[in-house]
């Protein structure tokens, strides 16, 4: 079982945090090692990048909001499955911000 970053610690369970990112299934835009932030409180919105549970999981991808206002965890490499979601409550937070070893790798989303 995989330890879960939104259990309560000494810091406020408002406040954003880091995690980083593992695996492949974001690239080219997130590559294994960025770190994201993550803003439990942000506006989540079409096409934003998000932090969701899934089957007692957490994953990181791109929530995509149709017409028929259906809702997917979309990865950005298209090796893995574009998966449908009950509704926003699979929604944990929004990635806010990315960074990496370069400066250029520094990335503010919304």
């Amino acid at each position: 079982m995989q330890e879960d970053p939104m259990r309560k610690s000494e810091c406020d369970s408002n406040e954003p945090f880091a995690l980083r990112v593992l695996g492949d299934s974001m690239e080219p835009e997130f590559r294994e090692g960025h770190i994201i932030i993550i803003d439990k409180d942000a506006v989540v919105s079409n096409e934003c990048y998000v932090l969701a549970v899934l089957e007692d999981e957490y994953i990181f991808r791109q929530l995509i909001i149709d017409e028929q206002k259906n809702y997917f965890l979309k990865p950005l490499n298209d090796k893995y499955p574009t998966v449908p979601i009950s509704g926003m409550d699979t929604v944990k937070g929004v990635i806010v911000q990315r960074s990496g070893t370069r400066r250029s790798e520094h990335k503010h989303y919304l």
